[in-house]
């Protein structure tokens, strides 16, 4: 395991956003939140991070380090490509450094500055240097939520080689339902506030040859819909 939360209760002022919530990881697993907007997925991470505390309840984080990677790339402006990535680790060799920039696509923009990049690019450097950081588990916070569908299965895809070959926990929210299915060991389906979860899904195809078209991902898919439907 590497981290649990046990009854954790967060307020903001007289908002309730979490009551009695209980979750937790294991190492090398990928779990996605999915839930109603303003339900508090956010706010599971901030605590997981240590960025929030909460109100009540305990968080128990056993990572050694935690990347975090926002909603926005938060690239340096003033620096390029390759010193994005390698600034979070001064430990790592150019040698490295250049090799994951191959990994991600960005073999030739190594002196390019964020000015001067995509919005996929952007996320593709931030992917890189998010998993440059020596830390075994990764905060994604509706990461690709900028970018077009299409690309946002292209990330996914690049998301996914990069983990197999960290195997780093992550804990990844979106409102995306493919995106959950493709990532997810395991998808959480967050009510709305006060936030409980609503159902877990488990995914048991390996997500190499996963299809969103197989019968597991249907069915999956379609449940999470109605949930929503419903007014969870």
């Amino acid at each position: 395991m590497i981290f649990n939360m046990a009854n954790v209760c967060k307020n903001y002022g007289n908002t309730e956003v979490l009551s009695n919530f209980s979750t937790s990881v294991e190492m090398e697993e990928v779990v996605c939140i999915i839930g109603p907007s303003g339900c508090g997925k956010s706010t599971i991470l901030n605590l997981i991070s240590g960025l929030a505390e909460p109100s009540a309840g305990e968080v128990a984080n056993y990572s050694t380090a935690i990347s975090y990677v926002f909603q926005e790339d938060r690239l340096l402006p003033w620096r390029n490509v390759y010193e994005n990535i390698h600034i979070v680790n001064q430990n790592c060799s150019t040698k490295a450094c250049l090799s994951l920039i191959k990994d991600v696509g960005l073999q030739g923009f190594e002196g390019y500055y964020p000015s001067e990049l995509s919005g996929g690019m952007r996320q593709r450097c931030s992917l890189a240097r998010a998993f440059n950081f020596e830390a075994d588990l990764l905060l994604m916070d509706e990461p690709f939520k900028s970018l077009d569908y299409n690309l946002r299965i292209e990330m996914i895809s690049l998301l996914l080689k990069l983990w197999d070959s960290t195997r780093k926990a992550i804990v990844f929210v979106t409102h995306e339902i493919d995106e959950a299915l493709l990532l997810g060991d395991r998808i959480l389906l967050l009510s709305s506030r006060p936030t409980k979860i609503v159902k877990e899904f488990k995914i048991t195809a390996p997500k190499k040859c996963r299809k969103l078209a197989d019968l597991q991902m249907v069915q999956i898919r379609s449940e999470i819909i109605k949930s929503f439907q419903a007014g969870i």
